[in-house]
């Protein structure tokens, strides 16, 4: 081992580890994870494919954390996996196709509009029969765009990633009755899969520095095995308010890096 790569493991393990912890608690890895190998030299689309390699280990970490939440929403997993994988292979195939820097000027909107979706979730705006329309359960229509959304968010996952998670969090928070921990769980397992998937494409159709993927991978496991036991302790509503601030803060950054 050269003592440059083992600078740079000693780096990227306690990073893995916070972008673990970040991602299984809030949704945003790829805040820690891909500026760090951007940090160390990583071109901007390898440290793409490269972090998203790396974060399939976030989704066996969490997984393994998460059996209680899992266990007891296995149809609501059913029907969400096939929509990540499959959004996921056609985000994948898009960054193949075109830069992911040709996205970078709607990233920031997604962002944006996920931040404000989890802060209604804290301070809902009031209107009459608001409380019989929540018990009632979104509609069929609601059902598809839900299914839409979740399709969406797995391709943007597979092309670009940066707040997936949050963008997941928040389409779940605004169509389901279950709690936060559960939910998380749903958004930790099958953007794990999302990105097993788009890596899968990415190692016969790119460059992916697995040297790198090693270390970081190691500490996304151990963060998201840390995570789920976090989301258990402190309540729901600091989580989510948290994670739009975060998401809010990480949008208007996209955005100065987009039109300023």
């Amino acid at each position: 081992m050269s003592s440059h790569y083992l600078v740079d493991f000693l780096f990227l393990l306690p990073m893995g580890i916070l972008a673990g912890i970040v991602s299984t608690t809030a949704g945003l890895a790829s805040l820690v994870s891909y500026p760090a190998l951007l940090a160390i030299g990583v071109p901007p689309v390898f440290a793409n494919v490269t972090n998203t390699a790396a974060l399939f280990m976030t989704g066996i970490g969490s997984t393994l954390s998460s059996r209680k939440e899992l266990g007891a929403h296995r149809k609501e997993l059913l029907h969400v996996l096939p929509l990540t994988v499959g959004g996921s292979i056609l985000g994948a195939w898009l960054l193949l196709a075109a830069p992911a820097t040709t996205f970078t000027k709607v990233v920031p909107f997604f962002v944006l509009v996920a931040a404000i979706l989890l802060f209604l979730q804290v301070y809902p705006i009031p209107y009459p029969g608001r409380r019989e329309k929540q018990a009632a359960g979104p509609s069929r229509l609601g059902q598809v765009l839900k299914s839409i959304a979740i399709l969406g968010v797995g391709a943007y996952c597979g092309y670009f990633g940066a707040a997936g998670g949050v963008m997941m969090l928040a389409i779940l928070a605004a169509t389901t009755t279950m709690n936060f921990s559960s939910y998380n769980a749903l958004k930790n397992v099958s953007l794990g899969l999302s990105n097993l998937t788009a890596a899968i494409i990415y190692a016969f159709s790119s460059h992916i520095y697995w040297a790198l993927v090693v270390p970081l991978g190691i500490g996304l496991f151990c963060g998201g095995y840390i995570g789920p036991k976090i989301v258990r302790i402190i309540p729901e509503k600091v989580l989510k308010l948290i994670v739009s601030i975060l998401a809010l803060g990480l949008a208007l950054q996209l955005f100065w890096k987009a039109y300023l």
